[in-house]
């Protein structure tokens, strides 16, 4: 995690190096992982962000179980673009912006420099929202202040990254687990009718044109561009190895740090479909599309405990998202423009049209809803490079994609951009 912290050597990067070596080290099992684990944690919470809450809460209200399958299949792509963003950190030691600064013209990089900072201000925009409703649900307090109290908790979290970047990880990490752990506990409330869950997360189905304008919204908004310059760049200097045997290894175990993190994603994400098909249409309230809505409707169905659960998952959701967005933007300047700003700096500037926003009164599940189509726009300059870049020899070396995985990597591309075209067209024309 070079750009955002000191290494600390003296644990975790020894331990890396060492099972790294020829020898392989002692260490077995999830010992012999840990040192590894990490990065896909920081990247996976874009996954699991306030705008998947409000996603998928509709998805389940309006129609059950029925786009399970889109969820589970939204997760399995986006496994495969964060393996790619990883494996280009650790072969190339540079992150996707830095190797676009390096391989692009000027005019190119400065537009893709612009495009991505806007991207990395409606993402702040739609998790910095998301924590303050968590804050304002669960305390009670105004929206304002609940925002007051989002600033103040992301500006401490950040500021862990001085120590190294474990302390960091380990906190996004926890925050992480708030959210896997509350949704679990969401589940086993909501007693789902658990053979027409398993059978609708692997049968595809569709129930509607509206479904599959839903499915499309889910599918379009999985893949975050912020998230795939940040992986690259949480991977390059994390441990540093030179011999392309080495290199192989390390790649392998960030594999399994990826498919971990973006596994329980994933699950999480089925969690709230899960969730609000079991509650909200159970009880045929296919109406619930806001925040706000599933937060009381969810107590007078499973009772109060239900509703605060809801409130910290989604609080702990929009925290360590926030944070990670922050992240995401300075990793965005100091690859395109060689430059970096203070933390703090950066996170007054983002939090300013997220507060103007609360202030003004704006709907915040709305809100969400015009940041994903946002985020959309900005897609195609994240993704798009990051399949050239992996498919060219002279670029990757030894971790170059196998002809297989480009093709299977353009399909997906291909895939997620036009579902993002289309959701962007249904969007201005209200269709």
């Amino acid at each position: 995690m070079a750009p955002h912290g000191k290494a600390d050597r003296h644990g975790t990067v020894d331990s890396a190096l060492e099972i790294l070596s020829e020898k392989g080290g002692k260490k077995r099992g999830l010992t012999r992982l840990l040192p590894f684990m990490g990065p896909a944690f920081i990247a996976c919470v874009a996954y699991i962000d306030p705008g998947n809450f409000a996603t998928n809460i509709q998805g389940g209200s309006q129609f059950g179980y029925t786009l399970l399958w889109v969820v589970a299949a939204s997760s399995l792509m986006a496994m495969l673009v964060q393996i790619l963003s990883a494996k280009l950190g650790i072969a190339t030691g540079l992150n996707l912006a830095e190797l676009c600064r390096d391989r692009f013209s000027r005019p190119v990089v400065l537009t893709m420099w612009a495009v991505m900072e806007v991207v990395a201000m409606a993402t702040d925009l739609a998790e910095f929202i998301g924590a303050a409703v968590g804050f304002n649900l669960l305390l009670g307090i105004p929206l304002w202040t609940a925002g007051v109290l989002t600033a103040v908790s992301t500006f401490l979290i950040l500021g862990l990254e001085r120590f190294g970047f474990r302390p960091l990880e380990a906190v996004i990490t926890a925050l992480v687990g708030i959210v896997s752990v509350s949704y679990l506990i969401e589940t086993v409330l909501d007693k789902p009718a658990w053979g027409l869950l398993l059978y609708h997360a692997v049968v595809p189905e569709f129930s509607g044109a509206q479904s599959v304008l839903l499915a499309t919204g889910i599918v379009g908004a999985t893949i975050m561009p912020h998230v795939i310059y940040l992986h690259s760049a949480l991977t390059q200097g994390r441990i540093v190895v030179k011999e392309p045997s080495q290199r192989k290894r390390l790649f392998h175990f960030e594999v399994v740090d990826v498919i971990v993190a973006m596994g329980i994603a994933g699950l999480i994400n089925m969690a709230m479909l899960i969730m609000a098909a079991s509650t909200f249409f159970k009880h045929g309230l296919t109406g619930v599309g806001t925040l706000e809505t599933a937060y009381h409707t969810l107590q007078p169905l499973l009772g109060r405990a239900s509703g605060v659960i809801f409130a910290v998952a989604l609080l702990a959701s929009g925290l360590s998202s926030s944070t990670v967005g922050t992240m995401a933007g300075q990793t965005v300047m100091q690859g395109f423009l060689q430059r970096r700003i203070k933390v703090w700096i950066r996170r007054l500037v983002t939090i300013a049209p997220s507060m103007a926003v609360i202030l003004m009164g704006l709907d915040p599940t709305r809100t969400l809803v015009i940041s994903q189509v946002v985020l959309s726009f900005g897609l195609p300059f994240a993704i798009i490079p990051l399949i050239v870049f992996t498919r060219r020899k002279d670029v990757m070396g030894e971790l170059v994609n196998s002809a297989a995985v480009t093709v299977l990597a353009g399909i997906v591309a291909a895939l997620i951009l036009a579902l993002n075209i289309y959701l962007i067209y249904q969007v201005f024309t209200g269709g």
